[in-house]
């Protein structure tokens, strides 16, 4: 019994006899006369630009000129001698126009009574240790509140001059709402109540004051001027009248 030939696959120069892609564009250019172009040599190229300029046909982007980039203007800090103290920008700092700073949030649906808890965490301290006690209590006012310090501490040192490292809150005030929203509640057997929708306000006051580092040498100090005597050890200086008899 012969064997049956399978089918062989055709080689790549068949494919592409066949391809019609390949022979179509030579039959359409033998038709109509249509010869390859040929990649002209720079001499040529620059002869044509030549014979084109002679004519007046010159290309427009060939007649314009590339302007040079001019070297960039020295920085104001680099012309300033490097033992420049910096007592010469004392002109730029803003002038002073008080010694204290008055802010407040707006009038929003908080108990007076819950906010002024809030105004004694923060009466008395630094503005950044406040912020901080702000930024991590669980109270549902805090974030309002960081963002009010936030806010008066950058109003206090660009419209008044102070110094933002030393301000502390010296005095902070809790105010009621003048109109406090009112609704029915209504209850059982026919009866109805009214709900007051309490609101408020915080106000503060930041004045130039100690940081918590001189507040903490300051407490120390005064602790440490308290201990007149190191409890059984003998001092220094000699003892004058003493007693006949132990005084215990």
């Amino acid at each position: 019994m012969a064997a049956i030939p399978f089918p062989c696959k055709a080689s790549d120069s068949v494919t592409s006899a066949i391809n019609p892609f390949n022979w179509v564009p030579e039959k359409v250019k033998e038709k109509f006369g249509m010869k390859t172009r040929e990649t002209e040599s720079e001499e040529e190229v620059a002869a044509a630009k030549k014979e084109a300029e002679e004519r007046g046909e010159s290309s427009i982007f060939e007649t314009v000129t590339v302007a040079e980039p001019e070297p960039p203007l020295p920085s104001p800090d680099a012309t300033k001698p490097l033992d420049a103290s910096p007592k010469e920008d004392s002109a730029v700092q803003i002038e002073r126009k008080g010694d204290s700073h008055k802010y407040s949030t707006a009038v929003f649906k908080i108990s007076h009574r819950k906010l002024n808890m809030i105004g004694r965490q923060i009466s008395g301290k630094p503005i950044d240790h406040a912020i901080l006690q702000m930024q991590f209590s669980e109270k549902r006012a805090s974030t309002r509140i960081m963002n009010m310090l936030a806010t008066a501490r950058d109003h206090a040192v660009r419209y008044k001059g102070l110094d933002g490292q030393r301000l502390v809150v010296a005095e902070s005030w809790v105010s009621k709402g003048k109109h406090n929203r009112k609704r029915l509640e209504p209850k059982g057997r026919g009866h109805v109540g009214i709900q007051v929708h309490p609101q408020a306000k915080l106000s503060i006051v930041l004045k130039e004051g100690r940081t918590l580092e001189e507040q903490k040498a300051k407490e120390k100090a005064f602790k440490l001027k308290r201990i007149v005597s190191a409890a059984v050890t003998r001092e220094d200086k000699p003892i004058r009248n003493p007693g006949a008899m132990w005084a215990w």
